[in-house]
């Protein structure tokens, strides 16, 4: 099972299980995703309230009331989470396309985000905000 942490429990420092460095062998240590990503992608939602982490897909999401608004890929880039409607919309931007899992046809609703397109704190910030914005609006999970 997936491990999350809220706010208050990453603002008092990082645990074991999101520090590879104090992890054991052949647990985290072998982290797939960009650290540095995730640490400004944390820092952006730091003031957010209902926000958890957990890693899934072989990265770390971030979850809004247990909804996913954004993950930071293991393929590199960020997932964003937008409304289905606006899938077209968002991947006629540069550095967008539609987020993929394997074989499976792309997924409407979720989408990926390039490193190029994520380079400066402006550029993120849009997207983990239109990120929470959807999952804000999405009922909350227990």
């Amino acid at each position: 099972m997936a491990r999350t942490r809220s706010l208050a429990a990453r603002s008092a420092g990082p645990g074991p299980e999101l520090n590879p460095s104090a992890a054991p062998a052949g647990s985290l240590r072998d982290v797939a995703y960009d650290e540095e990503l995730a640490h400004r992608t944390r820092e952006l939602l730091a003031d957010q309230d209902g926000v958890t982490e957990k890693r899934m897909f072989g990265g770390l999401a971030f979850l809004l009331n247990g909804n996913m608004s954004v993950a930071v890929s293991s393929q590199g880039g960020l997932l964003v989470r937008v409304a289905p409607e606006r899938s077209g919309e968002m991947i006629s931007k540069p550095h967008v396309s539609l987020m993929q899992m394997g074989n499976r046809p792309a997924m409407k609703g979720w989408i990926r985000v390039a490193p190029q397109g994520l380079r400066t704190k402006r550029e993120l910030a849009a997207w983990v905000s239109r990120g929470t914005a959807y999952a804000g609006a999405l009922p909350p999970k227990s």
